[in-house]
């Protein structure tokens, strides 16, 4: 048993033409007749069609001379050198005025004749660029419909508009004071499946005069089905004259609403009794739909750029705002407010890593986090925007109707750097023009039992309520966030010149520093050298001199020395970000050992417990590792030296593709105010005043760590002190 669904029903090809037509085909090349309706004998005298097969129209002239000699078939070649354009003429047979009209179509030229009919009550009063001073839409259809209803006047006419999902809905209409209205009804998108949309777009007025009566089969010899796209006497399927009588109607008439290339809607009209419409009419009203499709169009594209200048202005006031900041977080936060109303939102959500801030109405952090979560497993691009989200996901992620709708955009996807907008759900209901659920009835047709989908019989009104969507996001909401997109691009980059430049100025003065730092620490040796030896022998000569004087010639001493140690510092902090290192697999116990006997002895702390453990060996350079090992032991020493049990654990261990040494003591810990500073040079402690030291040693071994490809940090012990965690490269990676 064969099964038809409505958009499988091959409607450019029914094999029937309309009663109120007569047609007839001949060979574009040597125009012999190849096809022709059945009833053309009733307006020719020809006693036997079939001998029509082959020959041409000339080879009867008395049966076809008013074709023959009108203006269309005189100048055949000229009208039908392309494919698919109709031209018009008026030609008389006997006593009655037909309309004949012709075009070509792949191998076939179409002659297509109705009778002219008057029209005693057609008045066209409206101006042509009437449609064209209207500042509102609606008006445009409405005057559409006033102007049409002068030419055709059919019982309901109405404006129909394709929506996004197929499906119809009546915005605008004209009924006589019998019917009830239809206007703002929606009808689903198999009311007109695709390729009945695909013939509208191609034949863009179709008239059914009367779908009582029997349509007119064509007659052919050839086994291939005459294609009737660019008729205008096609019969119409039985599917849809079944639609037709349902509704309660007996004819009808549509225009196709073409904006930008596309089958934007319909003009359809429907009449309760039997009604055809003369040709010209037909095509005047075309005309008018043309006319007002125009206007239309123009008047959203002048809306449009409306739109777009006040758009730019807005963006311009945003990017001035933006560029009062350095960081491009801070130019987001600071205008949030202004940002989601460019989109029409409800709320926003700043994510910039680990941090979250939010405008208007949002989710909770928690299900923003889910969201975020759901667009890094779930999205390729970098934008993603949904009115369903909430019906879509929000029983996997938890969310609530304020994330109905949602737009997300990644400014930059690896750093977790995003922006999200969010929609409320909106409380939808569609009314619908009856249920549009189809039933399926069982039919014969040549013999054959077919399924077919049977068009809906009630008309009623049918609500359907939608939950767990936002309203649209539209084209003008992809422009602001376009919008958004490149202030943001724009931005970053030039917050990233601004820190090429300033990182190219620093890096040129960190080398005039490390330059300078290296000379006078070299330059200055030799003179600090001279002048301790200078006070040395002052201080021998004066043997008589008093303990006043000696104690302030040692205190000159002392600062020499305290100079000096400070010059070795800050030279080999140079060294430790210039110098050139050769990595290899070091051991690290004697190292340690050997480190660990010296401070001992330095800081005079025999008593200092130093417990080495395990000391894995790690990938470094032999300077620079000892220079990492002797400024961190030596601090552990010497800030623990003063406790009463002064006590040093050292120890390291494997951990992946790193070796993790731990050297942790007792001391003095490291007060919390003062963490922010550990690493940097020439800070010190205020704690650590009593200790001798310039802040330098910990800037050295930070340089070594980094330099060495691993790190340098610290954590305070419970029980007081702090354990300091030398991280290397493992070398058995």
């Amino acid at each position: 048993m064969n099964f038809v669904e409505c958009h499988e029903e091959p409607i450019h090809i029914p094999g029937y033409i309309q009663s109120f037509g007569y047609l007839i085909g001949i060979a574009a090349e040597s125009h012999s007749i190849t096809f022709f309706s059945e009833n053309i004998k009733d307006i020719f005298p020809v006693e036997n069609p079939e001998q029509l097969f082959g020959r041409k129209l000339t080879d009867f002239t008395e049966v076809f001379r008013s074709i023959i000699e009108s203006d269309i078939y005189t100048s055949l070649p000229n009208f039908t050198k392309r494919d698919n354009e109709t031209f018009f003429d008026k030609i008389h047979i006997g006593s009655e005025e037909y309309h004949l009209s012709a075009f070509r179509s792949k191998d076939n030229i179409f002659l297509e004749l109705e009778k002219v009919l008057w029209n005693p009550k057609k008045r066209i009063s409206n101006k042509y660029d009437n449609f064209y001073i209207n500042d509102d839409e609606q008006e445009i259809w409405d005057q559409l419909l006033g102007t049409l209803s002068r030419i055709v006047n059919y019982d309901r006419m109405m404006v129909y508009k394709f929506m996004m999902d197929g499906s119809g809905k009546v915005i605008a209409e004209k009924t006589n004071d019998s019917l009830e209205s239809y206007l703002g009804l929606h009808y689903p998108e198999s009311d007109i499946p695709v390729q009945a949309r695909e013939l509208y777009l191609k034949k863009r007025k179709r008239i059914f005069s009367d779908v009582h009566s029997e349509p007119v089969p064509i007659v052919s010899r050839s086994k291939e089905p005459i294609d009737l796209t660019y008729s205008s006497t096609r019969a119409m399927s039985p599917i849809h004259a079944q639609y037709i009588k349902n509704s309660g109607a007996s004819s009808s008439f549509s225009i196709s609403i073409i904006i930008d290339d596309h089958l934007w809607g319909l003009v359809t009209c429907q009449n309760m009794n039997p009604k055809h419409i003369d040709l010209e009419d037909r095509v005047q009203a075309g005309i008018f739909t043309a006319l007002a499709a125009n206007a239309y169009s123009s008047f959203k594209s002048k809306n449009e750029l409306n739109y777009r200048l006040e758009l730019n202005s807005k963006a311009l006031q945003l990017k001035s705002e933006f560029l009062k900041h350095n960081s491009l977080f801070d130019s987001l936060v600071d205008n949030k407010a202004e940002i989601c109303s460019l989109l029409e939102a409800d709320g926003l959500a700043i994510v910039a890593d680990q941090k979250m801030v939010t405008e208007g109405s949002v989710s909770t952090p928690a299900k923003i986090h889910a969201i975020t979560d759901w667009a890094h497993e779930h999205t390729d691009d970098s934008i993603y925007m949904s009115r369903s989200f909430l019906k879509d996901h929000g029983k996997e992620l938890g969310l609530d109707t304020k994330a109905a709708g949602v737009v997300i955009y990644f400014i930059e996807r690896s750093k977790n750097n995003l922006l999200i907008w969010f929609r409320k759900e909106f409380d939808e209901h569609i009314d619908w023009a009856g249920n549009p659920e189809k039933q399926i009835d069982t039919v014969y047709q040549d013999g054959e039992e077919k399924q077919v989908v049977s068009p809906r019989s009630s008309f009623r009104l049918f609500t359907e309520n939608i939950k767990g969507n936002s309203k649209r996001w539209n084209s003008r909401n992809m422009a602001a966030l376009q919008t958004v997109r490149d202030l943001i691009l724009e931005t970053s980059h030039k917050n990233y010149t601004t820190i090429k430049k300033l990182h190219d100025e620093l890096k040129k003065v960190n080398e005039e520093l490390d330059s300078f730092s290296y000379t006078i620490s070299h330059d200055l040796g030799t003179p600090l050298t001279v002048m301790k030896l200078n006070a040395q022998m002052l201080l021998k000569t004066l043997t008589d001199a008093s303990d006043k004087s000696k104690n302030k010639i040692n205190s000159i001493i002392e600062e020499i020395d305290n100079m000096a140690v400070m010059m070795n510092d800050v030279l080999q902090l140079s060294r430790a970000k210039h110098s050139e290192i050769q990595l290899e697999s070091l051991e690290t116990l004697r190292t340690i050992e050997k480190i660990s006997a010296n401070a001992k002895i330095t800081f005079d702390t025999e008593k200092s417990s130093v417990i080495i453990g395990e000391c894995p060996e790690v990938l470094a350079d032999q300077t620079m590792m000892h220079q990492a090992f002797l400024n961190v032991i030596n601090n552990a020493i010497k800030y623990s030296s003063q406790q009463e049990t002064p006590e040093v654990t050292i120890e390291g261990k494997e951990e992946g593709e790193f070796v993790v040494y731990r050297i942790s003591d007792n001391g003095i810990g490291i007060p919390e105010e003062n963490k922010h500073k550990m690493f940097k040079i020439f800070n010190r402690m205020d704690n650590a005043r009593k200790f001798k030291g310039n802040g330098v040693g910990l800037s050295i071994v930070q340089r070594i760590m980094k330099r060495l490809g691993g790190d340098v940090d610290y954590t305070a012990n419970e029980g007081g002190g702090t354990c300091f965690i030398l991280t290397f490269q493992n070398p058995n990676f």
